[in-house]
């Protein structure tokens, strides 16, 4: 009988340092995919990394979590935000991120509820949510501490867009586990590199595994001057940009080339830059793009877009991926000197992909072929595959876990982490992991 009870206590403390000694991460989306990006920490405390929503077709959302005690949310970009107010249905867990963060995904996510009404489509979460949701946000800075029951949860410069934040959480073991979210280790016109974070498991994007980008400087180059050469023809340089993140990029290069002086600016990019540049700390080079805004002319009415068209303009305007916004109303009245100019990601299932494979764009349900020529920039706010294995080399964990890619590209990542001698993963959608 003693002996019985001390092999119990044994076991009992055993198995308690066991659990200590462990943690489980659920991946509720944005595994061996892009979009809905959902990672649920489960180490005493339920910690969810994100809760976006994936933007091919029709909306598709990640898995429920049964329990959430903390929010963060790396940035606002809806594939990594814009699901958060669902949570808030059930519950009511603190949720952190930066300001830009906040204020950005304010307006995205309230910009899907309209989209979605007028498409009679249900988001699952409703203004009310949306509410709960923004009352419970609490904004931080970079590199303040937040104690959480025992953890502390850190947010470090992403370099992604403004506010992008890669987030640190140390239990009280002193175990430390990093989530990039999207980042971008080299510096780009508005943004320093992402932080550098030691840790013991990180958990990374993989966007862009298996390739790499053109060199930037180069590429910035041809960018301009492929523009001066539109305009300087008499045709409309028109730049479909994503709202947050690109549409300041692409301000800020412009003006820092001297070419604001027939730049326009449309729909909801003047509202996202206009946040933006509320936060001037989040940049590195906030003068250029408040220079850029207060040089460019203003669109704020759809009777107002004729002028813009006058040749020789320049008009930056959403939607980057051609899937609505104003840029639909320009691209079919633009004069034949004129030329698009791609600059991001463009999905399946997107107008932008139609564009690239010289099919017919889908515009109010009725198919047109566009005779423009185009060209595509590749201006990622990404890492590209030298910058993740040098991330990843440089914070020297144990154990990473790729996410955030396609099933191609994070199973090519894996194997060479694998190669390299790391503990790696490359989960699916709805699996669990115990890192011991």
């Amino acid at each position: 009988m003693a002996t019985h009870s001390h092999d119990g206590s044994c076991f009992y403390l055993f198995l308690l340092k066991y659990l200590c000694d462990t943690l489980e991460l659920r991946f509720l989306g944005g595994a061996g995919e892009v979009g809905r990006s959902a990672i649920l920490l489960k180490d005493e405390v339920n910690i969810l990394m994100d809760y976006g929503i994936k933007l091919e077709g029709k909306a598709q959302f990640p898995l429920l979590p049964k329990k959430v005690d903390a929010l963060v949310l790396s940035h606002a970009h809806l594939d990594h935000s814009g699901y958060a107010p669902a949570l808030y249905k059930r519950g009511m867990p603190m949720a952190f991120g930066t300001e830009p963060t906040y204020k950005l995904a304010e307006l995205l996510i309230e910009d899907s509820i309209k989209v979605n009404m007028k498409k009679h489509e249900r988001l699952g979460f409703g203004k009310k949510d949306m509410r709960t949701f923004l009352n419970s946000y609490s904004m931080r800075s970079y590199g303040e501490g937040i104690d959480f029951r025992e953890h502390t949860i850190t947010l470090h410069n992403a370099g992604h867009i403004a506010g992008s934040a890669i987030t640190l959480i140390e239990n009280k073991e002193g175990r430390r586990v990093a989530y990039t979210g999207d980042f971008k280790l080299s510096k780009q016109t508005l943004h320093h590199g992402a932080e550098i974070i030691d840790c013991d498991v990180l958990i990374t994007e993989s966007t862009y595994a298996t390739r790499e980008h053109p060199d930037r400087d180069a590429l910035i180059a041809q960018f301009i001057n492929n523009i001066k050469e539109v305009t300087e023809n008499g045709g409309t340089a028109l730049i479909p940009v994503f709202a947050v993140g690109r549409a300041q990029e692409v301000l800020a290069i412009l003006n820092k080339h001297g070419l604001m002086d027939h730049t326009y600016i449309d729909g909801m990019a003047l509202k996202a830059t206009n946040i933006v540049m509320s936060t001037p700390e989040f940049l590195n080079n906030p003068k250029l793009l408040s220079d850029a805004v207060s040089k460019a002319q203003k669109i704020t009415k759809a009777n107002d877009r004729g002028r813009a068209l006058y040749g020789g303009s320049i008009i930056v305007t959403t939607a980057g991926m051609l899937s609505g916004g104003p840029v639909l109303d320009y691209i079919t009245k633009l004069n034949n000197k004129s030329m698009i100019f791609l600059t991001g990601y463009q999905a399946e299932n997107t107008n932008g992909r139609r564009l690239l494979e010289n099919k017919p764009l889908i515009i109010d349900d009725k198919s047109i072929f566009i005779k423009t020529p185009f060209a595509f920039y590749d201006l990622s706010a990404h890492a590209g595959q030298e910058d993740l294995h040098d991330y990843v080399k440089r914070a020297n964990p144990e154990t990473v876990v790729c996410v955030h890619g396609d099933e191609e590209s994070t199973s090519a990542f894996k194997e060479w982490l694998q190669g390299e001698g790391y503990e790696a993963y490359a989960p699916k959608m709805g699996e669990e992991i115990t890192i011991k």
